[in-house]
């Protein structure tokens, strides 16, 4: 059932120590680690847990592409992954970001074997895969585990929804903050693998814009900011700093969606 996971080398080199942040090599969680799969009925479960195959999923990696057929869907449990859209020019921006709470594949769902998007792991971690096929037909059979589907689709519409009246109608600070706070509760402690320019990417922004964020977010003592990590130092603090789209879509899925078996 499970992949074999290569646990990375720890570098020793002294003078990168202090300069680096290391992630630590993922750790596993279980397949219930993921809302999603611990909310299953108890038949579904009896189904498809010995079907559910425990994958490493390093930072950077495509598990769809737009244009290509889907071959699995991805249910993360230590890792995050963000769903993109591209320009005809390459550009691109983050519309959603899923992680423990969700699933990546949702296309498949709804009538799609294909779509123009891209999901790109954009914190290392774990997560469990499935043959697309043996979704499709639990989802089109009906029943509670078509609805707890359904039910996060449209918590999954109502980010994309949001994501869209944020980067048009708040400032680069409030989308930052957003952004942070809605990764923050997909990940485990208070720590996201993220460099200014994957950040910035998300947004569709310069570098530069992120930077002065984030130079005055830890100027106030919200954030520490390393190479490629930002450490969380006072959540209420973001909040209060992040514009109403970050609660409207943690309200929606704490609505929507269980917490868990």
């Amino acid at each position: 059932m499970y992949a074999t996971l290569q646990t990375p080398t720890a570098s020793h080199s002294a003078h990168l120590a202090h300069a680096r942040w290391a992630p630590r090599a993922p750790v596993e969680i279980g397949p219930q680690g993921n809302q999603l799969l611990a909310a299953l009925p108890a038949s579904d479960w009896q189904r498809w847990s010995p079907q559910l195959q425990l994958v490493e999923m390093p930072l950077g990696q495509v598990l769809y592409e737009s244009g290509r057929c889907l071959s699995h869907v991805h249910f993360p449990t230590s890792s995050i992954v963000s769903l993109l859209h591209e320009t005809a020019s390459g550009a691109s921006a983050e519309v959603a970001t899923v992680g423990n709470d969700g699933v990546v594949g949702i296309p498949l769902l709804t009538g799609g074997m294909s779509t123009n998007g891209r999901a790109v792991v954009q914190s290392a971690g774990l997560g469990y895969r499935l043959n697309r096929q043996v979704v499709v037909d639990a989802f089109n059979a009906g029943g509670a585990l078509t609805q707890l589907l359904l039910r996060y689709t449209q918590a999954l519409l109502t980010q994309v929804a949001q994501t869209a009246l944020c980067n048009r109608h708040h400032s680069i600070e409030q989308q930052v903050c957003r952004l942070l706070l809605l990764n923050l509760d997909r990940a485990q402690g208070n720590c996201l693998q993220m460099t200014q320019e994957r950040l910035a990417g998300k947004l569709g922004v310069r570098r530069e814009s992120v930077t002065g964020v984030a130079l005055a977010l830890q100027r106030e003592d919200l954030i520490r900011y390393a190479r490629g990590r930002i450490e969380v130092l006072d959540r209420e603090g973001l909040e209060e700093r992040a514009c109403e789209c970050y609660g409207e879509v943690k309200h929606e899925c704490e609505r929507l969606l269980p917490s868990g078996r």
